[in-house]
């Protein structure tokens, strides 16, 4: 029988992909993705092996955490001033440059240039490592916002924006998968050397892939007129005055600053389950396979009802995985485990991304996407810090066990607090 006149058109699973500036930026962040994930896995092993020092691996987060928040706010009103691609296009010029020296610092002459001196308690060559990923983390500050504010701008319907939304997070997740495995094999049987170099290469393709998305002019202003000071804060003052937005971002911020473990990873491959780079990378990978997999059932069988309800569930179920990661001592439970971490995270990621999107004016997204990146891409940075500072003080397994009862907690306060978040029933308007 012919459909009817007024039926409903099917879903698309595939609308957003259908646009090739689209499928160019996601191809873009795939590449850029599995570039940051190697270069994350090498580095770790690297200044764990060259330290010893659970501190040394949380201050890799907090490296790229300070520059990042310090800059965030004034790149979200740069990406809401100057065309998205003028921003994004000179990032990553600084990312491959930033690429390209940690696998100069590889080579035997780039170490033997610092071997031997010390800064403060750092050997130099360690130090050196921290100053690159230091400006990078400048150059990822001004990077993110440009990012999520210029996709809707090549999407042709507003309609595709959810699918657009899942497609990003399948995609992100799916290169988190695949760059740690690779970071890991590639350390363990090339060499640090060989894993530099080809992340390096994939931020070259990245960036050439960035510069072949044609520029968009920005949104129109719709009369707003701010000065500099008042445009900044403006993406804080939308947050807090949205409590649905503000509870999704806190519960991502909070469960991110206390139970994540990807920043102990080294610790639990080498000390606790005893297995090399390889198991790292595995481990590593491991929460993004499940994230790819609950994003992919998410791009065909869209939440349509019960999202504040399932975000918090999953955040709770996110903890209680974390916890019992800390206490187990067999690598294949514990890969199953951060397995489950990953499908949880993906829920939220999805509902708090579509949120943001939905509710934030197009000519504002640049601002809110900033302050998004200082609750949650830089908590990512200052959660390794703690977990790193956490496990100095009181040990490894007892600071991830406490991460993840913390993150029960917040799920607990945050339930009781937003009523809106709780009774939200689907994630677009």
């Amino acid at each position: 029988m012919l459909p009817t006149a007024d039926a409903a058109p099917a879903h698309d699973p595939y609308a957003a992909l259908r646009v090739p500036d689209y499928r160019r930026l996601v191809s873009a962040r795939v590449l850029f993705t599995i570039a940051s994930q190697i270069q994350g896995v090498v580095v770790g092993w690297q200044i764990y092996e060259l330290t010893h020092n659970p501190l040394a691996l949380g201050l890799i987060g907090l490296t790229e955490a300070i520059p990042s928040i310090t800059v965030s706010l004034y790149a979200g009103h740069v990406a809401d001033s100057v065309p998205r691609k003028r921003i994004i296009v000179p990032s990553m010029v600084v990312l491959f440059l930033c690429s390209l020296s940690l696998f100069g610092l590889a080579q035997p002459a780039g170490a033997a240039l610092f071997a031997g001196q010390q800064v403060a308690a750092l050997p130099l060559y360690v130090f050196m490592l921290y100053v690159v990923l230091f400006v990078s983390g400048i150059a990822r500050g001004f990077l993110g916002p440009a990012v999520f504010s210029f996709m809707p701008q090549l999407l042709p319907e507003r309609g595709m924006l959810s699918n657009a939304v899942t497609w990003n997070s399948t995609s992100w997740q799916a290169a988190a998968v695949l760059g740690p495995a690779i970071g890991g094999l590639l350390f363990a049987h090339l060499g640090k050397s060989v894993a530099y170099g080809t992340d390096a290469g994939l931020m070259l393709l990245a960036l050439a892939l960035f510069a072949s998305i044609a520029g968009r002019a920005l949104p129109p202003r719709e009369g707003e007129r701010l000065n500099l000071s008042e445009s900044i804060l403006s993406g804080v003052k939308f947050i807090f005055a949205n409590q649905i937005v503000l509870a999704a971002l806190s519960l991502d911020l909070f469960a991110v600053l206390f139970g994540g473990a990807v920043a102990l990873l080294p610790i639990f491959a080498k000390d606790i389950l005893a297995t090399g780079p390889d198991g790292l990378g595995y481990l590593r990978a491991a929460p993004a396979v499940g994230s790819v997999l609950m994003a992919v059932w998410l791009t065909f069988s869209p939440m349509k009802k019960g999202a504040g309800r399932k975000l918090l569930w999953a955040v709770a179920g996110f903890g209680l995985a974390t916890i019992a990661f800390a206490l187990s001592r067999s690598f294949a439970l514990s890969l199953f485990l951060l397995f489950l971490t990953g499908v949880f995270d993906s829920v939220s990621v999805v509902v708090r991304s579509t949120l943001i999107h939905t509710y934030t004016p197009e000519y504002m997204k640049g601002r809110v996407s900033a302050v998004n990146n200082i609750f949650i891409g830089s908590s990512n940075e200052i959660g390794s810090f703690e977990s790193g500072a956490a496990a100095k003080l009181i040990g490894t397994v007892p600071s991830v066990v406490f991460g993840g009862l913390m993150t029960l907690v917040v799920v607990a306060v945050t339930a009781l607090k937003a009523d809106k978040l709780r009774k939200l029933e689907s994630g677009t308007k």
